[in-house]
């Protein structure tokens, strides 16, 4: 039976050692908490770190304690820990995904274990894997995980999913090892991220730095799809929901109703530079300070979970807690009445819950948060739909939880004027909200986040699957082949640029090769064939590559026209009185542009952006587009988005239309046509259904089949000379 293997840095069980015995303990980390106990059916596996250095001796026992439950543990060094764990993923990926750069130590010896750990990853994983498992890798330590499996696991389906924030792409390209990163990540079949910010900052960096291209959400990278999504990960909502009516939990919320004088702000959060702990506790003072009714009246509890307080900026954070806290107290505080009750500790899931079930007010506010689980845990706690949750809008969950109170984390006066309104606002708005948030909570569980996530990764392999199909080579190209000798009158329709040659920066670099020459001749020579050059390039220049060769040239999209041994015509009735207004428009877009230039026709202009900075080209483009869609209607022109270009030209033309031209005369009993623009979808509607049309690019398109780029093309024209030379001999 087929199995989906979780792959993350810990496992979702920590190790310890009394008395000489090794001890198992369920983990309380995001992870193990979100997936809860998804991984004890035996349809999966989880392979992970087990949290401690396990001496080689020991290694085996522990191993097959934890096959038992379905775990397979990565066993590291002290010093890998040191260098992968402590280095590269927390001093380097933490500190710049949360857009703390300043904190980050670029050491060439971190990347150097975070490789390492990864390979070993890669190899434990080879081993408890079977044909037909499904690999999901969880989680920023693990960057390079999906390109090393894939480079092992050819064919299988791998999800990789961030739990933390991914960094915009001027903050990314920082990390001296940024093109890496992302190659390692683009070895999956579907990456997925919390929020629509985080896909978004990963597509601009996947495109700027490694030779992917994209459309929407789907990469393209060496003939394979990958969907970049997001997910927003849910929590175990019934379990937190049924928590408050547990016996242990009802006495101890009785315990804090007994103890607790006036109401409770609660905060919960590990260690950490990210969370705002700072910014929260000086909100809290400044209300104190400009309201004070609200002393004796409200008391925030703090619960700091201990994390790496031995690291120099952790350390320092503690102790700028510690003093802010108890200057606080020391101001604040009356006989009956603590303003801030300050835990430097965890607490059981239990207590948590009566803290929960107790708190007035949430206070979620870090600075960056993927997700944060805690503002959800609060929410399905609330049984009785009161409370107010204040959540900051950096944090993930803000994108789904917009009935809570959102502020900005570093505005610690927006953070005080939220917890004023939230002790002012009635309970019936306290209860709408809450019953808003309660039902998108419950919805959006984790079993349905899994099962989100593990759809679409099937969902991913059938587009693959289904390009696959009409990826123009081995059987697709023998049908095609089979078709080119079995027929007598054929007719063949060749766009240029980016179809028979590459695109280059400076349009006029692109002419043709002594190969592609060569080519077009052999195709020619066939009696049989008619090849037809259709392009959106200049007629004069048209004429100057290939006006010496048996030939047909369509120029200028169908502007102009000319068959072998005979003169070149435009279209009739095309008038081109209108350049000069649309012109002047196009130079100021130009000037606010650089790199852009304005390109003249006969009958048509384009705007060329491809050597204009990545991003404002097409910002560009779009204005242009937008801006100028009435007035080119007014004059009877149509305006055509392509590759890095914008293009005005008459309505009557159209590649389509210059084709059909080309076919009237005779019964064509093989019709091949290849394109890699916008226009030339023009064409391939209008092939007859018999006509073989190839977009060369792997996007949507209305063409029967694709190939990748200008060299494939070749290839298959290549092939199809090759296999109808070998059957004339």
């Amino acid at each position: 039976m087929s199995k989906t293997i979780i792959i993350s840095n810990r496992l979702p069980v920590k190790i310890s050692k009394n008395k000489g015995k090794y001890v198992l303990t369920k983990s309380e980390g995001g992870l193990a908490t979100g997936l809860g106990d998804v991984y004890k059916n035996g349809s999966m596996l989880w392979v992970g770190w087990p949290g401690i250095e396990i001496p080689e001796k020991d290694q085996p026992q522990i191993a097959k304690q934890l096959a038992s439950l379905n775990l397979i543990p990565v066993f590291l060094t002290q010093e890998e820990i040191n260098l992968f764990y402590e280095g590269f993923s927390n001093e380097v990926l933490w500190p710049v995904f949360h857009y703390l750069v300043t904190y980050a130590r670029f050491e060439q010896t971190y990347w150097d274990s975070y490789v390492a750990v990864n390979e070993k990853f890669a190899a434990a994983t080879q081993n408890a894997f079977n044909e037909g498992d499904k690999i999901w890798i969880q989680d920023y330590q693990l960057l390079c995980l999906p390109s090393l499996l894939r480079e092992r696991l050819t064919d299988t389906t791998i999800g990789f999913f961030q739990h933390i924030p991914f960094p915009s792409f001027e903050i990314f390209r920082l990390i001296p090892w940024r093109d890496k990163l992302i190659e390692g990540m683009l070895g999956a079949d579907l990456i997925g991220f919390h929020t629509y910010d985080d896909v978004r900052h990963f597509l601009s960096a996947a495109s700027r730095l490694t030779p992917v291209t994209f459309s929407s959400n789907i990469i393209s990278k060496n003939n394979r799809q990958i969907i970049v999504e997001p997910f927003p990960m849910g929590i175990d909502y019934d379990k937190f929901e049924k928590l408050p009516l547990q016996r242990q939990v009802l006495a101890e919320i009785d315990n804090f109703n007994n103890e607790k004088s006036g109401r409770i702000a609660l905060s919960i959060d590990r260690l950490d530079y990210s969370k705002g702990i700072l910014e929260r506790i000086r909100a809290f003072e400044l209300l104190l300070q400009l309201h004070p009714k609200f002393i004796g009246e409200i008391s925030l509890f703090m619960i700091v979970v201990p994390s790496r307080d031995t690291v120099p900026q952790y350390k320092e954070l503690k102790e700028k807690i510690d003093q802010l806290v108890g200057n606080i107290n020391a101001k604040y505080r009356t006989l009956d009445w603590v303003p801030i009750n300050y835990f430097y500790r965890s607490f059981s899931i239990e207590t948590l819950s009566a803290m929960y079930s107790v708190a007035d007010i949430c206070l979620v506010t870090p600075m960056r948060d993927g997700m944060n689980l805690v503002s959800k845990e609060y929410v399905a706690s609330r049984r009785d739909d009161t409370g107010v949750l204040i959540l900051s809008e950096m944090a993930g969950a803000s994108k789904e939880l917009n009935d809570a109170i959102i502020v900005n984390p570093n505005n610690i006066g927006d953070i005080m004027n939220a917890i004023v309104e939230a002790l002012t606002m009635p309970v019936e708005e306290q209860k709408r909200r809450m019953q808003l948030m309660r039902a998108l909570v419950s919805k959006f569980n984790v079993k349905r986040w899994v099962s989100n996530f593990l759809s679409r990764m099937d969902d991913t392999k059938l587009l693959q699957h289904s390009l696959k199909t009409k990826h123009a080579v081995n059987k697709v190209r023998q049908g095609i082949i089979s078709r080119y000798t079995a027929t007598q009158n054929r007719i063949i329709f060749l766009d240029y640029d980016g179809t028979l040659v590459g695109f280059k920066g400076n349009i006029d670099d692109a002419s043709p090769d002594e190969e592609l020459i060569t080519l077009l001749k052999n195709l020619i020579k066939d009696p049989h064939n008619k090849v037809v050059i259709i392009s959106g390039r200049k007629h004069e220049t048209l004429q100057r590559w290939f006006g010496d060769l048996n030939l047909g040239i369509i120029a200028e999209h169908g502007a102009w026209q000319k068959k072998p041994d005979e003169e070149w015509h435009s279209l009739p009735m095309l008038n081109d009185l209108w350049k000069t207004e649309i012109t002047s428009i196009l130079d100021t877009y130009t000037d606010r542009t650089p790199g852009s230039f304005i390109e003249e026709k006969s009958f048509s202009l384009v705007w060329h952006y491809r050597k204009s900075e990545s991003g404002l080209g097409e910002l560009r483009a779009n204005e242009i587009i937008n801006n100028l869609r009435v007035l080119a209607a007014d004059k009877g022109l149509q305006i055509m988005p392509g590759n890095k270009i914008v293009e005005f030209r008459n309505m009557e033309v159209n590649k389509g239309k210059a084709a059909l031209n080309w076919m009237h005369e005779t019964d064509y009993d093989f019709i091949l046509a290849m394109g890699d623009d916008h226009t030339d979808e023009d064409i391939f509607k209008a092939m007859p259904n018999n006509g073989i049309t190839i977009k060369v690019g792997s996007e949507v398109s209305e063409a029967k089949f694709y190939l990748n780029d200008h060299e494939e093309v070749r290839e298959l024209l290549q092939s199809i000379l090759a296999e109808s030379k070998q059957l004339s001999v």
